[in-house]
């Protein structure tokens, strides 16, 4: 991949949709003493930069092609997406694998992206099985197999987003950090390839989820690693192996230039990027975002940086686990379980330790533990987290049992 196959890429995009912009963020500038710019790539025709890849992936191969080649790709997302709206834009037909568990919405927004040059089929309850059946489908028929990110088409693609933000920044700035979040590496692989030439490999900030840190591992082990499990949570960056192309061209970086995310934390950013921003993100979407309150503050004061929004696919339905979680990790809502005594008055005297902030949000007895006891699962909300010390002082001095099981992951995911 050069600069000018990159540049020769981008100028056949612009038939198919307009530059996303590179906004200065003033919210996020104040909050950290920075110059924030976002490149908004959650502003694409499908929410996502994944159209690109797919985009330059197929205009390499349709033209030297019959045209009766069917594509085909394997995926529950983004990719998706990408790949149906690029099959329409060039007249191909399009085979989208998806597992049997993906939500109607995005079945429908794939459905709809793709028109009639889509075939949608559910295969599978987990991706692996579904990836194996489009395996299957294009040795059988011939056909071309669309990767997500593990490709050097796909790369030259995805590098389109830093060659438009060389195009975007204010004359005379050069960025001091570029913070871009990885998930299989196709986005950070093809945006760094592009920027060598430009930026210090030292100003690259690398973000994944905690649940999914596959570049981060295979850095300190200089080798490709396969995660042995992931948590899903942010779907579109938990992947539990890098690709092959990607690591092999992010392998000079430093382990420690990868912030590990914790998913808590990212739904903290989608709610405040909500409430303040208006600006809707998947949590792939806010990684980068959520990141910045992870970096050393003297590292981000009064530089100029760039992140990258990669998309804002969010489906709604996700909104009271989101907001859950941004509480828990805020310390603004914690569980207990109470050991109360089985006496009138109990429960009055439990409401009466209660601050003026505090309010129940979840209140269930669970079993009773002993004769005279019985156990209480309750949720607390408060408006300040200082409050829950002044509480737990309360409990105490009020001799009241009770362990605090918001950290428990075992026990939140049994009866949370």
């Amino acid at each position: 991949m050069t600069p000018k196959e990159v540049d020769d890429a981008l100028q056949a995009m612009r038939g198919l949709f307009a530059e996303t912009p590179l906004q200065f963020n003033d919210h996020l500038s104040a909050r950290y003493g920075a110059n924030v710019y976002l490149k908004r790539e959650d502003l694409t025709p499908v929410r996502s930069y994944k159209i690109r890849g797919a985009f330059n992936f197929l205009r390499k191969i349709v033209a030297d092609s019959p045209k009766d080649t069917t594509f085909v790709c394997a995926s529950a997302g983004n990719h998706a997406q990408g790949f149906a709206y690029v099959c329409r834009h060039f007249g191909v037909h399009g085979v989208v694998f998806m597992p049997v568990t993906t939500p109607q919405q995005k079945i429908d927004k794939t459905r709809t992206f793709g028109g009639e040059f889509i075939t949608i089929r559910l295969v599978g309850d987990i991706f692996d099985q579904c990836y194996a059946a489009a395996r299957d489908h294009v040795e059988a028929i011939g056909g071309y197999m669309v990767p997500p990110f593990d490709h050097p088409d796909i790369i030259e693609g995805q590098a389109t987003v830093a060659a438009e933000i060389v195009q975007q920044l204010p004359d005379g700035l050069t960025p001091d950090l570029m913070v871009m979040p990885v998930g299989g590496g196709g986005l950070s692989s093809g945006m760094t390839g592009y920027l060598a030439g430009h930026l210090p490999t030292d100003s690259m900030v690398f973000c994944e989820p905690a649940g999914a840190p596959s570049l981060h591992h295979s850095l300190e082990a200089g080798a490709v690693v396969t995660l042995p499990k992931v948590d899903n949570f942010v779907d579109g960056a938990a992947v539990a192996r890098i690709g092959d192309h990607n690591f092999a061209a992010l392998q000079h970086f430093r382990a420690d230039q990868v912030m590990i995310v914790p998913e808590n934390a990212i739904c903290v950013t989608m709610t405040e990027m909500l409430n303040v921003e208006g600006v809707v993100l998947e949590p792939a979407g806010a990684l980068s975002l959520a990141a910045l309150d992870l970096l050393p503050q003297d590292r981000i004061a009064g530089k100029t940086i760039v992140a990258v929004v990669s998309g804002g696919n969010f489906d709604f339905d996700r909104l009271p686990d989101v907001k859950e979680r941004a509480m828990r990790y805020s310390g603004l809502k914690k569980y207990f379980i109470l050991r109360l005594p089985q006496r009138p008055g109990a429960l009055r005297d439990f409401l009466n330790l209660l601050g003026p902030e505090d309010d129940i949000a979840r209140f269930e007895y669970l079993k009773k533990s002993a004769r005279n006891f019985g156990s209480i699962l309750i949720g607390i909300e408060t408006g300040n987290r200082n409050n829950f010390a002044d509480l737990f002082a309360r409990f105490d001095q009020a001799g009241l049992g009770f362990e605090d099981i918001t950290d428990n992951e075992i026990l939140a995911n049994l009866i949370i």
